[in-house]
C-alpha cells in the first residue's frame, strides 16, 4: 500500500492491547516470528524515485509509519536516527508516527527538533482507560506540533475528556480488535468517545468495528475487514471539525501551494462507504479490498 512506510518490522509485546497483535497473527500465517525485529529492505521508501526521476511518494502525501512495529521500540534505536534523517529530507510529506512507548520519546528526538517539525503527526495508542491515563499525560508534555490519540484495539471504555480539554489533540481515531482472539468492542464505548471529541471540537475517526462488535446487547461477528470498515461508515460516528493543517515545504524551505500538493483519488467502488477515507491516501488499486472481502452479512 502506498501510504505505509515500515522501516523496520517486528515488535515486543508490552501491554494488554498487544495480546492479540495483528502483526504477530499475520506473521504466524507466513511461518514467521513477530518478535524478530529487523530493518526492512524498504527502509528508504520515502526517498525512492520512479524511472522518470520523481519521488514515488508525491508532495502532500500522508504516510503512516511503522504499522508492523513501534517507531520508538528499544531494538530500533540503532536505525532511528537514519529514519529521522529521511523524514527531514521529505519536508513536503506528512508522516504519522505512533507509539505505545511515549516515555522513550523525549530522549530519542533529533538534535534539531526544537518544538517539533511541521510535517510530523505524533499519536499514542490507548486500548483502555488504564493505558490512556498512563500514556496521554506524557504525550501532552512532548514537543510536537501535531498530536493525536489512537484508541485501538478498543477493548475497554475510554474517556479522554480531561485530556482533550488541553486543546493540544487534533484527532482521535478508534477501531476494534481483529484476527486471533479478537475481544469485543461495544458501541456505547464508541458513542462516549465521540461525545468527548464533539465537546472539545476534536476530529473523530471511527475506522472499523473489529471482528466482534456489540450493539444493543447483541454481538455481531464480522471477520472481513471490508465489512468492518463499511459498517463503521454506516454508523456515521466519524466527523471532521477541520483538516489537520501541515505546513509542508520544499527542500529550500519554501511553503508548497495547495494546488501543487497530492490530492487523494478515491475511485474504487468500496471508497464510497469506507470509514478509513478520512485519513487514507486514496485508492492504490492494490487489490486488497477484493482479497479481504467476505461474502455475506454480519452474523450474530
Amino acid at each position: 500500500m502506498h501510504d505505509i512506510w515500515n522501516p523496520w518490522h517486528g515488535c515486543k509485546k508490552i501491554s494488554e492491547g498487544c495480546q492479540h497483535c495483528y502483526m504477530y497473527f499475520l506473521d504466524k500465517q507466513r511461518d514467521q516470528d513477530g518478535s524478530k525485529i529487523y530493518k526492512t529492505n524498504n527502509f528508504d521508501y520515502p526517498l525512492q524515485r520512479t524511472r522518470n526521476g520523481g519521488y514515488k511518494i508525491k508532495s502532500g502525501e500522508h504516510i503512516r509509519v511503522c504499522l508492523t512495529s513501534d517507531f520508538f521500540l528499544e531494538e530500533a534505536d540503532q536505525w532511528r536516527d537514519d529514519a529521522w534523517r529521511i523524514i527531514a529530507e521529505r519536508p513536503d510529506v506528512a508522516f504519522y508516527l505512533l507509539t505505545k512507548r511515549p516515555q522513550r520519546v523525549a530522549d530519542h528526538l533529533p538534535k534539531n527538533w526544537g518544538d517539533g517539525w511541521d510535517n510530523v503527526m505524533f499519536s499514542v495508542t490507548t486500548e483502555n482507560q488504564r493505558r490512556a491515563d498512563e500514556r496521554v499525560p506524557i504525550l501532552l508534555e512532548l514537543p510536537f506540533k501535531h498530536k493525536g490519540i489512537v484508541v485501538a484495539p478498543f477493548i475497554g471504555e475510554v474517556s479522554l475528556d480531561r485530556y482533550l480539554a488541553s486543546g493540544q489533540i487534533e484527532e482521535v481515531s478508534a477501531g476494534g480488535e481483529n484476527y486471533d482472539g479478537a475481544r469485543p468492542c461495544r458501541f456505547e464505548w464508541v458513542q462516549l468517545l465521540r461525545a468527548d471529541c464533539m465537546r472539545h471540537h476534536v476530529n473523530f475517526l471511527w475506522f472499523e468495528t473489529g471482528t466482534n462488535f456489540v450493539k444493543d446487547g447483541k454481538t455481531y461477528r464480522m471477520p472481513g475487514k471490508e465489512l468492518q470498515i463499511r459498517m463503521a461508515w454506516k454508523s456515521q460516528m466519524s466527523f471532521m471539525v477541520k483538516p489537520i493543517q501541515f505546513r509542508l515545504h520544499d527542500a529550500l524551505g519554501m511553503e508548497i501551494p495547495d494546488e501543487d500538493l497530492y490530492e487523494p483519488v478515491c475511485d474504487h467502488p468500496n471508497c464510497e462507504q469506507c470509514a478509513s477515507r478520512g485519513f487514507c491516501n486514496g485508492c492504490s488499486h492494490c487489490g486488497l479490498c477484493e482479497r479481504n472481502a467476505t461474502s455475506g452479512d454480519a452474523k450474530s
